[in-house]
């Protein structure tokens, strides 16, 4: 501490080694409160590691991170630990405008996105409550406008190597908590692969054409031994100015208060009960339950509760809200009473997706320590909410036996699921802590792929192979939109992670409702139907991050070879 002290106000390229490792290690940390995967967390490192002529040799768990850093003269290990894990795609997108930033700032050209000023102005704006997207549409206005004065004075590179030394005055805002998980607790990618998209140095030969090209982010370690490549009079910032910007990322409150948090989460939850074959009592239900069940849940979590306990307590609460107001309408109009299934709709917004799938995404890179540990996570999350559930029908003799057929027009009922699969996803991107534009983004995907893969089923084909097919275009249109930021065609700041986009769109297409019946089933000592329902909800569930995983594949080198 005492080192970091003294470089507090150097370049951050000038300071020891303590104070270098001190930066690599906060954003690995912040990057891991938000829910992402232990891959992600290291390629994150890696690139705040890279300008600094730093090695980083990082093992990453669910909630701890062990790093050592070496700049080839010193080595100092690090290690942290989380008090719990949670969701916050907002963090993850603006870590990885941070992580551009911070590059520019020491002069490299190693950036994820094309227009670098976005980033820049961004994360220069973090102490300014009244940034919105008009401050980013002008920094690319701004940036536009200054790649053309350089192109019509015979500029050779339209790569922007630097921006504006100064930092934005720093106004600490209102704290909270450190690692508050601000949105789906129990659902503790993302986007760590996202790195793809990455402006480098060309080739020799594209070098001496004097020319830098769009390419690959090249392995990681290729520049230890070098000095790093920084131009303090252009972008050099200090190491407190660096975490001061990391304090303004970390100390931001959520998004959203409980009671927004639980109108999407109702909304959710009733979207995602029409999908299932529900009509507008069960609907009704699961939306009330769900409501009151996950403004509970973020109260709770404001007290730092257990994870665990808040978990059983808010579906308890969900279920038995679902179920007194469908009984209580029951009095007006019997057939009310006939909808028992409608509350195990109102229990789906405690679906762990985001642990679920970037274990998956783990085990994928072969890192199964901390994929293993996900899932553990996941099913234990999963076994408290089903648990609850279980013991609500016990205590009011519920019976689920499914939805009933609403016997709707076939294009009717499609244009009705596309709706519903836009509501739902949006919902689940609320919950996650998502800025509106990109819940919005994610919605979109989420309507195209889900709605695809209930028609293919009512077609025949199988429920687990449909989930790999929506889990594979929800990966491959994601890619796609990045990839129509990057060129141009559409606006540099709708440049959002890849898994800030993917998770929310097929969370929904989790089988929410086989794991409550497996549950259901073992809690009547009906072992056959239990261990039914079990392995075809664990069948559809393993074919989503596969699915992801194998759109990674196809449209991302470091996915596609193991080097």
């Amino acid at each position: 501490m005492e080192d970091i002290e003294r470089d507090w106000d150097k370049p951050v390229v000038e300071a020891g080694i303590a104070g270098k490792a001190s930066v690599i290690v906060r954003v690995g940390m912040l990057d891991l409160s938000s829910g992402t995967g232990s891959f992600r967390v290291r390629e994150m490192m890696h690139r705040i590691a890279y300008p600094l002529g730093v090695h980083v040799r990082a093992d990453v768990n669910l909630t701890d991170i062990e790093a050592s850093c070496t700049d080839g003269k010193e080595r100092i290990t690090e290690v942290v630990d989380l008090p719990s894990t949670g969701v916050n795609t907002e963090r993850i997108w603006l870590l990885e405008h941070f992580a551009d930033w911070f590059n520019i700032n020491l002069g490299e050209h190693s950036v994820y996105h094309a227009k670098s000023a976005v980033s820049q102005e961004l994360v220069e704006q973090l102490s300014n409550p009244t940034a919105d997207k008009s401050v980013l549409r002008a920094a690319e206005r701004a940036h536009q406008e200054s790649a053309i004065g350089a192109q019509t004075k015979g500029s050779d590179s339209s790569i922007p190597t630097s921006v504006s030394s100064q930092s934005a005055p720093v106004a600490t805002p209102t704290p909270a908590s450190t690692h508050e998980p601000v949105s789906e607790p129990s659902s503790a990618d993302a986007h760590a692969g996202e790195n793809q998209d990455i402006q480098r140095p060309g080739t020799k030969r594209q070098q001496r054409r004097g020319t830098r090209l769009l390419g690959r982010y090249a392995p990681h370690f290729d520049h230890i031994d070098q000095r790093p490549h920084t131009d303090h009079g252009r972008g050099g910032v200090t190491l407190g100015q660096v975490h001061e910007r990391l304090d303004l990322i970390e100390q931001r409150k959520p998004l959203y208060r409980p009671l927004f948090s639980g109108f999407a989460s109702g909304m959710a939850c009733a979207a995602f009960v029409f999908l299932l074959g529900g009509g507008p009592f069960d609907m009704l239900g699961a939306f009330i339950g769900a409501f009151i069940g996950q403004w509970l849940r973020r109260r709770l979590f404001a007290h730092h509760l257990n994870q665990f306990f808040v978990t059983f307590l808010a579906v308890a609460v969900a279920g038995l809200v679902c179920t007194t107001t469908l009984r209580g309408i029951g009095i007006f109009d019997p057939t009310a009473l006939r909808h028992d299934t409608a509350y195990i709709g109102a229990m789906l917004f405690v679906i762990p997706g985001f642990p679920l799938i970037t274990g998956g995404l783990d085990m994928a890179k072969i890192d199964f320590p901390s994929g293993i540990q996900r899932m553990c996570y996941t099913l234990a999350i999963i076994l408290m909410a089903t648990l609850a559930g279980w013991m609500v029908a016990v205590i009011v003799h519920l019976n689920p036996q499914g939805f009933a057929s609403l016997g709707l027009n076939p294009w009717l009922n499609g244009a009705l699921r596309m709706v519903a699969a836009f509501v739902g996803v949006w919902g689940f991107s609320v919950l996650f802590n998502s800025p509106q534009r990109m819940c919005m983004t994610a919605a979109m995907i989420g309507a195209i792929t889900d709605t695809l893969r209930l028609t293919i089923v009512d077609f025949g084909v199988p429920a687990e192979a449909a989930a790999f097919i929506g889990a594979l275009l929800a990966g491959l249109l994601a890619s796609a939109w990045r990839s129509s930021v990057r060129h141009g065609v559409l606006p540099a700041y709708l440049g959002y992670p890849r898994i800030c986009l993917t998770v929310p769109s097929i969370v929904i297409m989790v089988p929410g409702l086989y794991m409550y019946q497996a549950m259901f089933h073992l809690g009547q000592f009906d072992t056959l139907l239990a261990l039914n329902w079990g392995f075809r909800a664990f069948m559809v569930i393993i074919c989503l991050p596969i699915g992801l995983a194998m759109a990674r594949v196809i449209t991302d080198k470091s996915w596609r070879y193991d080097i």
